[in-house]
């Protein structure tokens, strides 16, 4: 059995502009210098406290806190507006049916965002049934450490050999190192290509008509 397990933001939705402008919203409320989109980009995946912590270049726990509860309201203001801010890449739902219809592929979810953000999220685009784990932040460390990978494989009892990470950040393809798993990454994220491929990323898709074949290299199979 395979275990193609999927980042969220940057991977399968593209919510570059709202977390951007979230983010920056966030520090602009406590007076605080907003962070610019290319700033922002580069904390995405990364659990939240985190991501805020490196952007205001702090640790005081009150003040990650506070732009924490800011940013989460600011967000659900956002999604209030009635308009798709967390709408699914090009092909991507396709890709999933694909690889989901394959008799020997299980798929699962590892993402920064917070499990009752995957929650709305995959249940906004019917798409909750489709994998069988979810690992975030609520129950395991952030990225790139390999806890989201390590559980998912103990919960479907797959091996890392037959595990791959796609994902659109270093630190996706640093989970997927760390876990001994394989990896596929995605260009039309956030971070640089390059910089995947210097991360360690086995195979690099620049459309969702891609993956398959891509998961296939890293596993080193075929399908027919």
């Amino acid at each position: 059995m395979n275990l193609i397990m999927f980042d969220l933001d940057g991977t399968l939705i593209d919510t570059q502009a709202l977390i951007a402008e979230t983010m920056a919203g966030a520090f602009g409320s406590l007076g605080l210098v907003p962070p610019g989109p290319a700033e922002v980009r580069a904390i995405i995946g990364l659990a939240l406290p985190i991501a805020i912590g490196q952007l205001a270049g702090s640790d005081d726990v009150d003040l990650i806190e506070g732009l924490g509860g800011q940013y989460k309201s600011l967000y659900r203001t956002a999604l209030e507006s009635g308009l798709d801010r967390e709408p699914l890449y090009p092909g991507a739902r396709a890709a999933l049916d694909r690889l989901r219809s394959r008799p020997d592929t299980l798929l699962g979810v590892a993402t920064g965002k917070g499990l009752s953000g995957v929650v709305r999220i995959l249940g906004n685009h019917g798409l909750a049934e489709h994998f069988v784990t979810v690992q975030t932040p609520d129950h395991n460390p952030s990225k790139p450490h390999p806890g989201m990978l390590l559980r998912a494989m103990a919960e479907t009892g797959v091996d890392a050999d037959d595990t791959v990470m796609v994902g659109d950040t270093v630190f996706d393809m640093e989970l997927a190192a760390a876990a001994r798993t394989r990896s596929v990454g995605v260009s039309w994220g956030y971070h640089d290509t390059g910089a995947l491929l210097e991360a360690g990323a086995g195979a690099l898709i620049h459309a969702y008509d891609q993956l398959d074949a891509a998961v296939d290299l890293v596993l080193g199979r075929s399908h027919a």
